[in-house]
């Protein structure tokens, strides 16, 4: 009998994004996935040995890091922080789109970082942005929010930021600039590296499905 695949995808940002391309790949969610009232978070596809769990972004790379999905869609911004040796990420797909940066009030955005060697920042992402300020001989204290980071000047919990950006828009109507961006994200196609060497002949051709939506032929 075989073992069903568990495809773990993202609530948010990238979902709606990330539909079409499931779709190019062969697999469509059952309908109850598109009901607003549904309080599931495991579905299945037209798929028979194939079944979706929707859950928080970072929790996609979890998931799939230990094993308990075999196979998922999250931003680069996830993979980099958790940087689990278990994923294996062999497809940009080309979505959700947006740049992890740092941001401040816009009074202090020209504030002399070589006069300073600890700073506090408030985000979500820890390892990113210690490592972003150790390459700037910067000491980083990590406030841990998981959303309205943008309050956090305002509130004297932090001078700075570092979080998702897109638009700008948030920023600026929180008083916010952006001074320096960490990098840019796009969604990936994450494996399980132990799940691929073993279920090879069911996920290698799903990773190939992924690799046509997108037209890339060549392995990344």
């Amino acid at each position: 009998m075989t073992r069903t695949l568990t495809f773990a995808i993202p609530k948010g940002r990238i979902l709606d994004e990330a539909l079409p391309l499931l779709a190019k790949a062969g697999i469509e969610p059952e309908a109850e996935f598109h009901d607003k009232k549904s309080r599931a978070l495991r579905f299945a596809t037209n798929l028979p040995d194939v079944s979706i769990i929707r859950v928080r972004a970072f929790d996609v790379a979890t998931f799939v890091a230990h094993g308990a999905a075999q196979i998922g869609i999250v931003g680069s911004d996830v993979v980099e922080e958790f940087d689990y040796s278990e994923l294996y990420a062999p497809v940009d797909l080309d979505i959700g789109h947006c740049r992890l940066s740092v941001a401040q009030p816009a009074d202090a955005a020209d504030e002399d970082e070589a006069a300073i060697s600890h700073v506090r920042v408030a985000t979500k992402y820890p390892h990113l942005t210690r490592k972003y300020y150790e390459a700037r001989g910067l000491q980083a204290e990590c406030v841990k929010l998981n959303g309205a980071m943008e309050l956090a000047p305002s509130l004297g919990l932090s001078r700075r930021i570092v979080d998702l950006v897109s638009s700008g828009a948030t920023l600026k109507a929180n008083g916010l600039v952006e001074t320096d961006i960490i990098m840019p994200i796009s969604a990936r196609l994450i494996v399980n590296r132990a799940a691929f060497k073993m279920r090879s002949a069911e996920l290698a051709p799903m990773v190939e499905a992924f690799r046509r939506a997108v037209g890339v032929r060549d392995a990344a």
